[in-house]
C-alpha cells in the first residue's frame, strides 16, 4: 500500500480566487503521478496524470495535470455521468475504508460526490447543493495533438458531512486517486495506488493507500 504525506499550506488562502492564484500557492508541493494502468490488456491506453494535495484549516486543495488524446466535458449538470467524460477522481476513507466518499469531477468542473460502503446499492449522491461547495478551476490548452488540461478542486471538510473532519494534521487516513474516461475514443482506467481485479471497479477501498497529514 502507498503512503502519502499531505502537508498543510501556509499561505493565506483568501486571496487565491482563481486557477493561477491557486496553482501557486501549490507550487513548492511534490507532483504524484498516476502510474497504474491497472487493466492494460483490454485498455491499454495510459493518459500522462499527476496530481498534487495539500490542506488549510477547513478544507482540501487538490490539482490534477492531465495530457491525454481526446478532451470531452459533455455533462454539465451536477450528479450527471461525468466518469464518462475526461474525468478525474479522489476517493477518502475517514473509518477505516468501511464508508468513503467519491468525488469525481470531469475536466469542465462538472462534479458528482457519493457516499457509503463499496456495496454501490447502499451508496447514496450528496444534493446538488452540498457539491455546489466544492469550487473548480480548470485551464486548458490545446498545441497541435497535444492536449494538456488541469483542474484544482478546493474541497471543504464540510463536504464530508458523514464525518466529523475539523482538524487533520497528524491524522491517518485511506484514499485512492483516479483517471478515467468511459466513453473517450480510448477508454481509461488509471490509479496512484495499485488495484488488482479482473474488471475495472475503482469503488474497492481495499486497495486504497494511506493519507497522513503532517
Amino acid at each position: 500500500m502507498k503512503k502519502l504525506t499531505i502537508l498543510p499550506i501556509a499561505s493565506d488562502m483568501e486571496r487565491a480566487v482563481d486557477y493561477y492564484k491557486l496553482s501557486e500557492l501549490l507550487k513548492g508541493f511534490e507532483w504524484h503521478s498516476l502510474e497504474f494502468n491497472n487493466w492494460s490488456e483490454s485498455f491499454p491506453y495510459k493518459p500522462d496524470t499527476r496530481f498534487r494535495i495539500g490542506y488549510t484549516q477547513d478544507a482540501l486543495v487538490l490539482q490534477y495535470d492531465v495530457v491525454e488524446e481526446q478532451l470531452r466535458g459533455s455533462y454539465s449538470e451536477i450528479n450527471e455521468n461525468v466518469w464518462e467524460d475526461s474525468c478525474v477522481e479522489f476517493f477518502i476513507s475517514f473509518d477505516g475504508r468501511k464508508n468513503y466518499y467519491n468525488l469525481e469531477f470531469n475536466l469542465i468542473g462538472t462534479g458528482l460526490i457519493g457516499y457509503g460502503s463499496a456495496d454501490k446499492r447502499t451508496r447514496n449522491r450528496l444534493s446538488a447543493t452540498e457539491i455546489k461547495q466544492v469550487r473548480t478551476f480548470s485551464m486548458i490548452e490545446r498545441h497541435g495533438d497535444s492536449k494538456h488540461w488541469s483542474m484544482i478542486e478546493v474541497i471543504p471538510f464540510a463536504v464530508f458531512k458523514f464525518d466529523h473532519v475539523v482538524n487533520l494534521k497528524e491524522k491517518s487516513i485511506h484514499g485512492n486517486f483516479y483517471k478515467c474516461g468511459d466513453h473517450l475514443k480510448r477508454p481509461h482506467f488509471v490509479s496512484w495506488n495499485k488495484i488488482e481485479n479482473p474488471t475495472p471497479n475503482f469503488h474497492l477501498p481495499q486497495y486504497f493507500g494511506e493519507l497522513v497529514f503532517g
